[in-house]
Protein backbone atom coordinates (compact mmCIF):
# COMPACT_ATOMS: atom_id res chain seq x y z
CA UNK A 1 0.00 0.00 0.00
CA UNK A 2 1.94 3.54 -1.05
CA UNK A 3 2.21 5.94 1.40
CA UNK A 4 -0.36 9.07 0.86
CA UNK A 5 -1.29 12.19 2.35
CA UNK A 6 -5.06 12.89 3.10
CA UNK A 7 -6.24 16.13 3.19
CA UNK A 8 -9.80 15.06 1.71
CA UNK A 9 -11.06 16.30 5.38
CA UNK A 10 -10.80 19.22 6.69
CA UNK A 11 -11.80 20.11 10.48
CA UNK A 12 -13.41 23.81 11.13
CA UNK A 13 -12.79 25.03 14.38
CA UNK A 14 -16.57 25.07 16.06
CA UNK A 15 -17.74 28.59 17.00
CA UNK A 16 -17.60 29.91 20.00
CA UNK A 17 -20.38 32.63 19.76
CA UNK A 18 -23.96 32.49 20.76
CA UNK A 19 -25.09 32.88 17.17
CA UNK A 20 -23.20 31.81 13.87
CA UNK A 21 -23.41 33.78 10.63
CA UNK A 22 -24.20 32.32 7.49
CA UNK A 23 -21.36 33.36 6.11
CA UNK A 24 -18.99 31.59 8.23
CA UNK A 25 -16.85 28.56 7.35
CA UNK A 26 -18.36 25.52 6.68
CA UNK A 27 -18.04 22.47 9.00
CA UNK A 28 -16.28 19.62 6.67
CA UNK A 29 -15.04 17.43 9.35
CA UNK A 30 -16.94 16.15 12.11
CA UNK A 31 -14.80 15.00 15.42
CA UNK A 32 -17.40 12.41 17.25
CA UNK A 33 -16.25 11.34 20.45
CA UNK A 34 -16.41 7.33 20.00
CA UNK A 35 -14.94 6.71 23.82
CA UNK A 36 -13.68 9.30 25.73
CA UNK A 37 -13.99 10.53 29.47
CA UNK A 38 -14.75 8.14 31.93
CA UNK A 39 -15.53 5.51 28.64
CA UNK A 40 -11.79 5.87 27.40
CA UNK A 41 -10.15 2.46 26.66
CA UNK A 42 -7.26 0.80 27.50
CA UNK A 43 -7.32 -0.78 24.40
CA UNK A 44 -9.07 -0.26 21.22
CA UNK A 45 -9.45 -2.70 18.04
CA UNK A 46 -10.84 -2.00 14.39
CA UNK A 47 -11.27 -4.27 12.17
CA UNK A 48 -11.02 -3.14 8.02
CA UNK A 49 -14.75 -4.35 6.81
CA UNK A 50 -14.30 -3.13 3.16
CA UNK A 51 -10.28 -2.78 2.13
CA UNK A 52 -7.29 -3.88 3.84
CA UNK A 53 -4.66 -2.66 5.83
CA UNK A 54 -4.42 1.25 7.68
CA UNK A 55 -2.02 4.55 7.10
CA UNK A 56 -1.18 5.29 10.25
CA UNK A 57 -0.10 9.21 11.41
CA UNK A 58 -1.46 12.23 13.00
CA UNK A 59 -4.32 14.81 12.55
CA UNK A 60 -2.87 18.37 12.86
CA UNK A 61 -5.24 21.49 12.04
CA UNK A 62 -7.59 18.92 10.54
CA UNK A 63 -5.19 17.59 7.98
CA UNK A 64 -3.84 13.78 8.06
CA UNK A 65 -0.50 13.08 7.53
CA UNK A 66 0.53 10.00 6.45
CA UNK A 67 4.01 8.64 8.92
CA UNK A 68 3.24 4.57 7.98
CA UNK A 69 1.01 1.53 6.94
CA UNK A 70 0.31 -1.91 7.32
CA UNK A 71 -1.60 -4.40 5.42
CA UNK A 72 -3.17 -6.34 8.68
CA UNK A 73 -7.14 -5.83 8.63
CA UNK A 74 -7.52 -6.28 12.20
CA UNK A 75 -5.26 -3.98 14.38
CA UNK A 76 -5.57 -3.26 18.30
CA UNK A 77 -4.53 0.14 19.43
CA UNK A 78 -3.46 -0.27 23.59
CA UNK A 79 -1.76 2.44 25.76
CA UNK A 80 1.55 1.85 25.58
CA UNK A 81 3.37 0.77 29.03
CA UNK A 82 3.20 -2.83 30.72
CA UNK A 83 0.34 -5.09 28.95
CA UNK A 84 -0.87 -8.04 29.59
CA UNK A 85 -2.64 -10.49 26.94
CA UNK A 86 -5.11 -12.95 28.37
CA UNK A 87 -5.46 -16.69 26.20
CA UNK A 88 -8.32 -15.09 25.00
CA UNK A 89 -6.64 -11.99 23.22
CA UNK A 90 -7.91 -9.45 25.49
CA UNK A 91 -5.37 -6.83 26.81
CA UNK A 92 -5.16 -5.06 30.02
CA UNK A 93 -3.17 -2.97 32.34
CA UNK A 94 -2.86 -5.60 35.09
CA UNK A 95 -2.61 -9.77 34.86
CA UNK A 96 -5.82 -11.11 34.26
CA UNK A 97 -7.29 -14.43 36.39
CA UNK A 98 -5.76 -17.76 34.08
CA UNK A 99 -3.27 -17.68 31.43
CA UNK A 100 -1.57 -14.41 29.74
CA UNK A 101 1.44 -13.09 28.29
CA UNK A 102 3.42 -9.98 28.86
CA UNK A 103 4.53 -7.46 26.81
CA UNK A 104 7.10 -5.32 29.05
CA UNK A 105 7.49 -1.80 29.06
CA UNK A 106 11.63 -1.82 28.09
CA UNK A 107 12.60 -1.84 24.64
CA UNK A 108 16.17 -2.00 22.71
CA UNK A 109 15.73 1.29 20.24
CA UNK A 110 17.91 1.80 17.24
CA UNK A 111 17.97 5.57 15.49
CA UNK A 112 18.97 7.37 12.54
CA UNK A 113 16.52 6.45 10.10
CA UNK A 114 15.20 8.99 7.36
CA UNK A 115 11.52 7.72 6.87
CA UNK A 116 9.14 5.32 7.27
CA UNK A 117 10.59 2.60 4.67
CA UNK A 118 13.95 2.44 5.76
CA UNK A 119 12.74 1.62 9.46
CA UNK A 120 10.12 -1.11 8.43
CA UNK A 121 13.33 -2.39 6.31
CA UNK A 122 15.78 -2.43 9.66
CA UNK A 123 12.75 -3.24 11.53
CA UNK A 124 11.92 -6.73 9.99
CA UNK A 125 15.79 -7.73 9.88
CA UNK A 126 16.47 -7.08 13.75
CA UNK A 127 12.99 -8.96 14.43
CA UNK A 128 11.76 -5.41 15.44
CA UNK A 129 9.22 -2.81 15.00
CA UNK A 130 8.74 0.48 12.97
CA UNK A 131 8.05 3.58 15.56
CA UNK A 132 7.72 7.36 15.58
CA UNK A 133 8.65 8.68 18.62
CA UNK A 134 9.11 12.76 19.12
CA UNK A 135 8.87 13.58 15.46
CA UNK A 136 11.20 10.88 14.60
CA UNK A 137 11.20 7.71 13.11
CA UNK A 138 13.41 4.66 15.26
CA UNK A 139 13.16 0.78 15.08
CA UNK A 140 12.15 -0.72 18.65
CA UNK A 141 13.04 -4.14 19.09
CA UNK A 142 11.26 -6.48 21.85
CA UNK A 143 9.40 -5.62 25.11
CA UNK A 144 11.23 -6.94 28.04
CA UNK A 145 10.21 -6.86 32.25
CA UNK A 146 13.04 -4.71 33.41
CA UNK A 147 15.85 -2.07 32.17
CA UNK A 148 18.53 -4.47 32.72
CA UNK A 149 16.85 -7.26 30.49
CA UNK A 150 16.52 -4.54 27.43
CA UNK A 151 20.68 -3.25 28.20
CA UNK A 152 21.50 -6.83 28.13
CA UNK A 153 19.67 -7.10 24.35
CA UNK A 154 21.07 -3.17 23.63
CA UNK A 155 24.66 -4.32 23.63
CA UNK A 156 24.16 -6.96 21.45
CA UNK A 157 21.99 -4.79 18.94
CA UNK A 158 24.32 -2.02 19.05
CA UNK A 159 21.73 0.26 20.65
CA UNK A 160 19.87 1.92 23.70
CA UNK A 161 17.48 0.83 26.27
CA UNK A 162 14.36 2.43 26.42
CA UNK A 163 10.79 2.70 27.97
CA UNK A 164 7.57 3.52 26.96
CA UNK A 165 6.36 6.53 28.13
CA UNK A 166 2.71 7.54 30.08
CA UNK A 167 1.56 9.37 26.81
CA UNK A 168 2.58 6.81 24.38
CA UNK A 169 0.23 4.08 21.83
CA UNK A 170 1.04 0.84 21.13
CA UNK A 171 -0.19 -0.67 17.62
CA UNK A 172 -0.28 -4.62 17.42
CA UNK A 173 -2.27 -7.48 15.15
CA UNK A 174 -5.22 -8.14 17.32
CA UNK A 175 -5.40 -11.18 20.10
CA UNK A 176 -1.53 -11.42 19.58
CA UNK A 177 1.53 -10.08 20.99
CA UNK A 178 3.09 -8.42 17.40
CA UNK A 179 3.98 -4.95 17.87
CA UNK A 180 3.66 -3.14 14.32
CA UNK A 181 3.89 0.60 15.24
CA UNK A 182 4.64 2.45 18.41
CA UNK A 183 3.25 6.40 18.40
CA UNK A 184 4.58 8.92 20.58
CA UNK A 185 4.96 12.88 20.80
CA UNK A 186 4.45 13.67 24.14
CA UNK A 187 0.62 14.10 24.49
CA UNK A 188 0.97 17.06 21.35
CA UNK A 189 0.34 15.05 18.96
CA UNK A 190 -2.70 12.22 19.09
CA UNK A 191 -2.16 9.09 16.93
CA UNK A 192 -4.60 8.95 13.98
CA UNK A 193 -5.45 5.99 12.23
CA UNK A 194 -6.98 5.92 8.48
CA UNK A 195 -8.24 3.11 6.87
CA UNK A 196 -7.62 1.95 3.22
CA UNK A 197 -11.13 1.59 1.32
CA UNK A 198 -8.65 -0.42 -1.49
CA UNK A 199 -10.02 2.36 -3.84
CA UNK A 200 -13.60 2.82 -2.02
CA UNK A 201 -14.71 4.74 0.85
CA UNK A 202 -13.30 2.92 4.25
CA UNK A 203 -15.72 1.63 6.51
CA UNK A 204 -14.14 0.15 9.63
CA UNK A 205 -15.82 -2.01 12.66
CA UNK A 206 -15.45 -0.45 15.95
CA UNK A 207 -17.38 -2.26 18.83
CA UNK A 208 -20.14 -3.89 17.07
CA UNK A 209 -20.61 -0.66 14.29
CA UNK A 210 -19.73 0.15 11.19
CA UNK A 211 -17.87 3.66 10.74
CA UNK A 212 -16.81 5.77 7.89
CA UNK A 213 -13.89 8.01 7.88
CA UNK A 214 -10.85 7.27 9.84
CA UNK A 215 -9.88 7.16 13.71
CA UNK A 216 -7.73 9.26 16.71
CA UNK A 217 -6.62 8.31 19.78
CA UNK A 218 -5.72 10.82 22.37
CA UNK A 219 -4.68 9.77 25.24
CA UNK A 220 -4.28 11.33 28.73
CA UNK A 221 -1.23 10.75 30.18
CA UNK A 222 -0.60 7.78 32.15
CA UNK A 223 -4.48 6.84 31.55
CA UNK A 224 -6.59 5.14 28.42
CA UNK A 225 -7.01 6.14 24.89
CA UNK A 226 -10.22 8.24 23.69
CA UNK A 227 -11.19 6.54 20.40
CA UNK A 228 -12.77 9.29 17.78
CA UNK A 229 -14.28 9.04 15.19
CA UNK A 230 -12.62 11.61 12.37
CA UNK A 231 -15.76 12.10 10.06
CA UNK A 232 -17.15 14.03 6.91
CA UNK A 233 -20.60 16.11 7.97
CA UNK A 234 -22.52 14.73 5.85
CA UNK A 235 -21.86 11.31 6.29
CA UNK A 236 -21.61 11.97 10.28
CA UNK A 237 -25.34 12.89 9.70
CA UNK A 238 -25.90 9.50 7.83
CA UNK A 239 -25.16 8.05 10.86
CA UNK A 240 -27.55 10.23 13.04
CA UNK A 241 -30.79 9.35 10.97
CA UNK A 242 -31.14 6.09 11.58
CA UNK A 243 -30.37 6.04 14.88
CA UNK A 244 -32.33 8.76 15.36
CA UNK A 245 -35.47 7.80 13.22
CA UNK A 246 -36.52 5.01 11.81
CA UNK A 247 -35.05 4.78 8.43
CA UNK A 248 -38.47 2.90 7.35
CA UNK A 249 -40.18 6.39 7.59
CA UNK A 250 -41.15 8.25 4.77
CA UNK A 251 -38.47 10.18 3.00
CA UNK A 252 -39.76 13.99 4.20
CA UNK A 253 -39.73 13.02 7.48
CA UNK A 254 -36.22 11.64 7.46
CA UNK A 255 -35.05 14.54 5.33
CA UNK A 256 -36.52 17.11 8.07
CA UNK A 257 -34.41 15.02 10.44
CA UNK A 258 -31.16 15.18 8.32
CA UNK A 259 -31.69 19.55 8.18
CA UNK A 260 -31.69 19.24 11.89
CA UNK A 261 -29.02 16.69 12.71
CA UNK A 262 -26.25 18.88 10.25
CA UNK A 263 -27.21 22.24 11.67
CA UNK A 264 -26.70 20.32 15.18
CA UNK A 265 -23.42 19.17 13.93
CA UNK A 266 -22.38 22.88 12.82
CA UNK A 267 -23.29 24.58 16.26
CA UNK A 268 -21.52 25.75 19.32
CA UNK A 269 -20.02 22.25 20.60
CA UNK A 270 -20.84 20.64 24.18
CA UNK A 271 -17.54 18.91 24.69
CA UNK A 272 -14.82 21.11 23.86
CA UNK A 273 -12.71 19.60 27.36
CA UNK A 274 -12.77 16.69 25.58
CA UNK A 275 -10.87 18.06 21.99
CA UNK A 276 -14.43 16.50 20.02
CA UNK A 277 -16.90 18.19 18.83
CA UNK A 278 -20.11 16.29 19.79
CA UNK A 279 -20.38 12.37 21.16
CA UNK A 280 -22.00 9.97 19.67
CA UNK A 281 -25.00 8.88 22.54
CA UNK A 282 -28.32 11.25 23.38
CA UNK A 283 -26.47 14.04 24.98
CA UNK A 284 -25.83 14.93 21.20
CA UNK A 285 -26.96 13.21 18.68
CA UNK A 286 -27.29 9.50 18.53
CA UNK A 287 -24.39 8.18 16.42
CA UNK A 288 -23.95 4.67 15.20
CA UNK A 289 -22.14 4.92 11.71
CA UNK A 290 -22.59 2.64 9.06
CA UNK A 291 -24.11 0.28 10.86
CA UNK A 292 -28.72 0.81 10.59
CA UNK A 293 -28.26 2.99 7.16
CA UNK A 294 -30.82 2.10 4.96
CA UNK A 295 -31.36 3.55 1.18
CA UNK A 296 -33.81 6.39 2.16
CA UNK A 297 -31.90 7.95 5.19
CA UNK A 298 -28.96 7.92 2.84
CA UNK A 299 -31.15 9.60 0.34
CA UNK A 300 -32.33 12.22 2.56
CA UNK A 301 -28.98 13.18 3.34
CA UNK A 302 -27.99 13.18 -0.42
CA UNK A 303 -30.96 15.31 -1.07
CA UNK A 304 -30.81 17.86 1.30
CA UNK A 305 -26.65 18.35 1.26
CA UNK A 306 -25.63 21.06 3.03
CA UNK A 307 -29.22 22.00 3.73
CA UNK A 308 -29.42 23.77 7.77
CA UNK A 309 -31.70 26.05 9.56
CA UNK A 310 -30.87 29.96 9.55
CA UNK A 311 -33.14 32.46 12.14
CA UNK A 312 -32.55 36.25 11.15
CA UNK A 313 -29.38 35.67 9.39
CA UNK A 314 -27.63 33.14 12.00
CA UNK A 315 -27.07 29.66 12.32
CA UNK A 316 -29.91 28.21 14.56
CA UNK A 317 -27.98 27.30 17.61
CA UNK A 318 -30.43 24.83 19.01
CA UNK A 319 -32.30 22.97 16.13
CA UNK A 320 -33.20 20.47 19.24
CA UNK A 321 -36.04 17.83 18.57
CA UNK A 322 -38.19 15.30 20.65
CA UNK A 323 -39.68 12.10 20.04
CA UNK A 324 -43.77 13.11 20.45
CA UNK A 325 -44.93 16.46 22.30
CA UNK A 326 -48.16 14.70 23.35
CA UNK A 327 -50.55 17.44 21.59
CA UNK A 328 -48.30 20.53 22.00
CA UNK A 329 -44.72 21.65 21.78
CA UNK A 330 -43.55 24.54 24.03
CA UNK A 331 -41.81 27.76 24.52
CA UNK A 332 -37.72 27.19 25.10
CA UNK A 333 -37.84 29.82 27.71
CA UNK A 334 -40.51 27.63 29.92
CA UNK A 335 -38.75 25.07 29.53
CA UNK A 336 -34.54 26.10 29.71
CA UNK A 337 -35.12 29.43 30.79
CA UNK A 338 -34.04 30.90 27.56
CA UNK A 339 -36.28 32.68 25.03
CA UNK A 340 -35.66 31.80 21.38
CA UNK A 341 -37.02 33.46 18.51
CA UNK A 342 -37.21 30.12 17.08
CA UNK A 343 -38.45 27.83 19.57
CA UNK A 344 -41.89 28.80 20.13
CA UNK A 345 -44.69 26.26 21.82
CA UNK A 346 -47.61 25.80 19.12
CA UNK A 347 -50.49 23.50 19.30
CA UNK A 348 -49.57 19.40 17.35
CA UNK A 349 -52.73 18.95 15.70
CA UNK A 350 -50.69 16.05 13.63
CA UNK A 351 -49.96 13.74 16.38
CA UNK A 352 -52.98 12.48 16.73
CA UNK A 353 -53.69 11.43 13.26
CA UNK A 354 -51.01 8.04 13.38
CA UNK A 355 -50.23 5.34 15.99
CA UNK A 356 -47.70 6.56 18.38
CA UNK A 357 -46.42 3.78 20.79
CA UNK A 358 -46.46 4.42 24.55
CA UNK A 359 -48.46 7.39 23.19
CA UNK A 360 -49.90 7.42 26.57
CA UNK A 361 -48.62 6.49 29.99
CA UNK A 362 -48.94 6.33 33.51
CA UNK A 363 -46.46 5.83 35.78
CA UNK A 364 -46.77 5.57 40.35
CA UNK A 365 -44.20 6.86 42.76
CA UNK A 366 -44.71 5.92 46.93
CA UNK A 367 -44.04 9.06 48.94
CA UNK A 368 -40.67 6.80 50.28
CA UNK A 369 -39.60 6.36 46.67
CA UNK A 370 -40.29 10.55 45.77
CA UNK A 371 -38.75 11.44 49.21
CA UNK A 372 -35.59 8.90 48.20
CA UNK A 373 -34.93 10.68 44.77
CA UNK A 374 -35.52 14.11 45.40
CA UNK A 375 -32.58 13.45 48.31
CA UNK A 376 -30.44 12.34 46.02
CA UNK A 377 -31.06 15.15 43.46
CA UNK A 378 -30.90 17.78 46.20
CA UNK A 379 -34.07 18.66 46.26
CA UNK A 380 -34.53 16.72 50.20
CA UNK A 381 -37.80 17.76 51.72
CA UNK A 382 -37.78 14.88 54.07
CA UNK A 383 -41.21 12.47 53.46
CA UNK A 384 -43.15 13.71 50.53
CA UNK A 385 -46.75 14.49 51.70
CA UNK A 386 -48.03 16.20 48.68
CA UNK A 387 -46.93 16.65 44.74
CA UNK A 388 -48.91 18.51 42.54
CA UNK A 389 -48.77 20.88 39.85
CA UNK A 390 -48.77 24.58 40.51
CA UNK A 391 -48.89 26.02 37.16
CA UNK A 392 -49.23 25.24 33.21
CA UNK A 393 -48.42 26.86 30.23
CA UNK A 394 -50.86 28.57 27.57
CA UNK A 395 -50.20 25.53 25.78
CA UNK A 396 -51.42 22.90 28.55
CA UNK A 397 -47.46 21.88 29.31
CA UNK A 398 -46.13 21.44 33.11
CA UNK A 399 -44.57 25.06 34.28
CA UNK A 400 -44.39 24.37 37.27
CA UNK A 401 -44.27 21.25 40.52
CA UNK A 402 -44.20 21.74 44.10
CA UNK A 403 -42.95 18.90 46.37
CA UNK A 404 -43.94 19.43 49.87
CA UNK A 405 -42.87 17.49 52.73
CA UNK A 406 -41.93 16.76 56.39
CA UNK A 407 -39.22 19.03 56.26
CA UNK A 408 -40.24 21.55 53.59
CA UNK A 409 -41.34 22.36 50.54
CA UNK A 410 -39.20 22.37 47.29
CA UNK A 411 -40.72 24.10 43.93
CA UNK A 412 -39.48 23.11 40.64
CA UNK A 413 -39.78 24.66 37.26
CA UNK A 414 -39.51 23.76 32.98
CA UNK A 415 -37.52 20.74 32.32
CA UNK A 416 -36.75 20.12 35.65
CA UNK A 417 -40.77 19.00 36.39
CA UNK A 418 -40.22 16.29 34.13
CA UNK A 419 -36.46 15.43 34.77
CA UNK A 420 -36.51 15.29 38.29
CA UNK A 421 -39.14 12.24 38.65
CA UNK A 422 -36.35 10.04 36.37
CA UNK A 423 -34.68 6.85 38.81
CA UNK A 424 -32.41 4.30 37.32
CA UNK A 425 -32.64 2.93 40.52
CA UNK A 426 -36.41 2.39 40.24
CA UNK A 427 -36.64 2.13 36.60
CA UNK A 428 -39.51 4.62 36.83
CA UNK A 429 -39.48 8.54 34.82
CA UNK A 430 -42.01 11.29 33.45
CA UNK A 431 -41.95 10.92 29.65
CA UNK A 432 -42.22 14.39 29.25
CA UNK A 433 -43.90 17.94 29.71
CA UNK A 434 -47.33 17.16 29.00
CA UNK A 435 -48.53 15.10 32.28
CA UNK A 436 -51.70 15.78 35.16
CA UNK A 437 -50.78 14.29 38.97
CA UNK A 438 -53.31 12.26 40.84
CA UNK A 439 -53.06 11.98 44.67
CA UNK A 440 -52.00 15.45 45.37
CA UNK A 441 -53.16 18.40 45.29
CA UNK A 442 -52.39 22.24 46.32
CA UNK A 443 -52.58 23.20 49.45
CA UNK A 444 -55.02 24.74 51.37
CA UNK A 445 -54.51 24.90 55.02
CA UNK A 446 -51.85 23.63 57.19
CA UNK A 447 -50.20 23.44 60.07
CA UNK A 448 -51.75 24.62 63.96
CA UNK A 449 -50.21 27.97 65.17
CA UNK A 450 -50.42 29.84 67.93
CA UNK A 451 -51.77 33.06 67.30
CA UNK A 452 -48.47 34.54 64.74
CA UNK A 453 -46.00 33.03 67.08
CA UNK A 454 -44.69 30.72 63.82
CA UNK A 455 -44.58 27.58 66.42
CA UNK A 456 -46.69 24.57 65.31
CA UNK A 457 -48.31 22.49 67.94
CA UNK A 458 -47.01 19.11 68.42
CA UNK A 459 -50.48 18.02 69.57
CA UNK A 460 -53.73 19.29 69.48
CA UNK A 461 -54.65 16.93 72.58
CA UNK A 462 -56.15 19.83 75.71
CA UNK A 463 -55.92 22.05 73.04
CA UNK A 464 -59.55 24.50 73.57
CA UNK A 465 -61.32 26.29 70.47
CA UNK A 466 -63.35 29.27 70.74
CA UNK A 467 -66.97 29.17 68.43
CA UNK A 468 -68.12 32.02 66.83
CA UNK A 469 -71.22 31.68 69.45
CA UNK A 470 -68.78 31.95 72.43
CA UNK A 471 -68.80 28.19 73.07
CA UNK A 472 -65.45 26.66 74.35
CA UNK A 473 -64.27 23.02 72.94
CA UNK A 474 -61.70 21.05 74.26
CA UNK A 475 -59.86 18.57 71.13
CA UNK A 476 -58.80 14.92 71.23
CA UNK A 477 -55.53 15.47 69.07
CA UNK A 478 -57.22 14.50 65.95
CA UNK A 479 -57.39 16.63 62.01
CA UNK A 480 -59.58 19.72 62.56
CA UNK A 481 -61.46 21.78 60.09
CA UNK A 482 -60.24 25.46 60.15
CA UNK A 483 -61.35 28.87 57.93
CA UNK A 484 -58.12 30.83 56.77
CA UNK A 485 -57.68 33.37 53.90
CA UNK A 486 -57.62 30.92 51.57
CA UNK A 487 -61.45 29.20 52.78
CA UNK A 488 -61.94 26.02 54.48
CA UNK A 489 -59.56 22.99 55.41
CA UNK A 490 -58.62 20.50 57.04
CA UNK A 491 -55.20 20.19 59.61
CA UNK A 492 -53.32 18.34 62.18
CA UNK A 493 -50.84 19.14 64.48
CA UNK A 494 -47.15 18.47 64.31
CA UNK A 495 -46.45 20.07 60.39
CA UNK A 496 -48.96 17.72 58.48
CA UNK A 497 -49.50 19.34 54.96
CA UNK A 498 -53.70 19.73 54.25
CA UNK A 499 -54.64 17.16 50.98
CA UNK A 500 -58.23 16.87 49.17
CA UNK A 501 -60.16 14.02 51.11
CA UNK A 502 -59.86 12.31 46.86
CA UNK A 503 -55.79 12.36 47.74
CA UNK A 504 -53.89 9.16 48.30
CA UNK A 505 -51.60 9.43 51.59
CA UNK A 506 -48.55 7.43 50.17
CA UNK A 507 -48.78 7.24 46.02
CA UNK A 508 -48.71 9.76 43.36
CA UNK A 509 -49.62 8.46 39.67
CA UNK A 510 -48.73 11.18 36.99
CA UNK A 511 -49.87 10.45 33.62
CA UNK A 512 -49.42 11.97 30.87
CA UNK A 513 -48.60 11.97 26.77
CA UNK A 514 -45.66 12.20 24.69
CA UNK A 515 -41.92 12.09 25.17
CA UNK A 516 -39.35 14.19 25.22
CA UNK A 517 -38.27 17.83 26.29
CA UNK A 518 -41.39 19.31 24.10
CA UNK A 519 -39.14 21.70 22.38
CA UNK A 520 -38.77 22.06 18.49
CA UNK A 521 -39.72 19.46 16.43
CA UNK A 522 -41.42 16.36 17.32
CA UNK A 523 -40.00 13.47 15.21
CA UNK A 524 -43.47 11.99 14.87
CA UNK A 525 -45.36 14.77 14.00
CA UNK A 526 -42.80 15.15 11.24
CA UNK A 527 -43.46 11.44 10.49
CA UNK A 528 -47.67 12.30 10.59
CA UNK A 529 -46.58 15.17 8.14
CA UNK A 530 -44.91 13.60 5.58
CA UNK A 531 -47.94 10.97 5.24
CA UNK A 532 -50.21 13.67 5.04
CA UNK A 533 -48.08 14.81 2.04
CA UNK A 534 -46.30 17.94 3.64
CA UNK A 535 -42.63 18.16 2.50
CA UNK A 536 -39.78 18.54 4.66
CA UNK A 537 -39.40 22.31 4.03
CA UNK A 538 -43.41 22.38 5.62
CA UNK A 539 -42.58 20.22 8.57
CA UNK A 540 -39.80 22.17 9.65
CA UNK A 541 -41.15 25.64 9.20
CA UNK A 542 -44.61 24.30 11.09
CA UNK A 543 -41.98 23.03 14.12
CA UNK A 544 -39.38 26.06 14.03
CA UNK A 545 -41.08 29.40 13.80
CA UNK A 546 -39.59 32.30 11.13
CA UNK A 547 -37.04 29.89 10.09
CA UNK A 548 -34.69 29.46 6.82
CA UNK A 549 -33.62 26.41 5.48
CA UNK A 550 -30.63 26.61 2.69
Amino acid sequence: MKKILWTAFIVVTFFALTAVSASAEELETVRVGLRYGSTALFSANLENAEGSGYEFGYYEDGDFTSLGWTDERTISMTAAGDIYMSTSGTYSAAPPSGGFRHMGAWHVELDGFRDFEEAQEAAWEQGGYPAWIDWEYVVRVGCYDSRSEAEDAAADLDGYAVQSSSTGVMVTVTKTTDVIFEFDCSGILDLGVLPDGQGGEPVTWFKGYRYAGGFSYPRVTGGNLSVVNMVSLEDYVKGVIPSEMSGSWPLEALKAQAVCARTYACRTSKHTAYNIDVCATSDCQVYNGRSQASTASDQAVDETAGEKLYYDGYLVQDPVYHSSNGGATEDCVNVWGTAKGYLQGKEDPYEARISIPNYTWSVTYSASELSWILQQKGYDVGTVKNVYVSEYTPMGNVKKVIFEGTGGTKTVTGDTCRTIFYSSTYNKSVKSLRFSINGGGPVSGGSVYVNSSGDSLSSLDGVAVISGGGKITSLDGGAVSVISSSGTSTVSAGGSTARPSSAGTDSFTITGTGSGHNVGMSQYGAKAMAEACYDYLEILEFYYTDIEIY
